[in-house]
């Protein structure tokens, strides 16, 4: 009789128990993705800025805004640095994105 009153009381606190599978805390975020993520963001975000920059100068050279002022054919490199070719940022952003081959030239001409 006392085996079954225990039981009985058993029964009854057997759902405070810790499940054993629960007991250590798992993360479902999957860590591996969001590094991927970040890193991939990162990198594009890098080489916007380095695209920006090589369009920034490669259209200065193309309109001539640093021109050397002791050799006529020559560019002067320190200007090439500080130069604005371009209004805004994503104006050089859009024109090298969208213009990945070089321009025809005239060579035969």
């Amino acid at each position: 009789m006392t085996n079954d009153v225990e039981r009985d009381i058993l029964k009854i606190y057997e759902g405070s128990r810790p499940k054993e599978e629960e007991l250590f805390e798992t993360s479902r975020v999957n860590h591996v993705a969001w590094s991927l993520v970040a890193i991939f963001a990162m990198a594009t975000i890098w080489l916007s800025i380095a695209l920006v920059n090589a369009e920034n100068q490669r259209h200065a050279l193309a309109t001539n805004k640093c021109p050397d002022l002791v050799f006529k054919s020559g560019f002067d490199k320190a200007c090439l640095v500080t130069v604005d070719s371009r209004d805004h940022w994503w104006e050089h952003l859009w024109f090298g994105v969208m213009n990945v081959r070089p321009a025809p030239h005239n060579v035969g001409k």
